[in-house]
């Protein structure tokens, strides 16, 4: 049975408007776990609607396929720095969910996989264990 692919510029269209995920989900015929998968891929790669015209489904797809390529391993995802983030939590409004969105920026500007939150929090917490 062929998987039907999301609507991807639907999606992403129906969020830039304010709607819930159910009801993207609902309008778009996606699922809401595709929904938010889409839009957790899509942010995670600064993906957001207004799209221009050549960013069609096709080309959405393929840049936010969930698939690796057989050449990218989890070792080429951008490490923390964790020395730097255990003198950052201790200064008062600081938490890890704070740098982890600078730490996601950062991969972006420079081009490279971020970890997500709960992996970004495990090597921070590895880090704290050892000191």
């Amino acid at each position: 049975m062929a998987r039907i692919r999301p609507n991807y510029r639907e999606i992403l269209r129906l969020q830039a408007k304010g709607l819930s995920q159910t009801d993207i989900a609902r309008s778009s015929g996606s699922s809401k776990r595709t929904v938010n998968r889409v839009l957790r891929l899509a942010s995670e790669q600064g993906i957001a609607w207004p799209l221009a015209e050549d960013q069609t489904n096709d080309v959405l797809a393929k840049k936010l396929s969930t698939q690796k390529p057989a050449e990218q391993t989890s070792t080429e995802r951008a490490m923390p720095d964790c020395k730097r983030i255990a003198q950052e939590l201790k200064r008062s409004g600081v938490n890890k969910k704070l740098l982890w969105t600078e730490y996601l920026e950062r991969c972006r500007l420079q081009g490279k996989m971020p970890l997500m939150y709960s992996q970004f929090c495990h090597y921070i917490q590895q880090d704290e264990a050892c000191r």
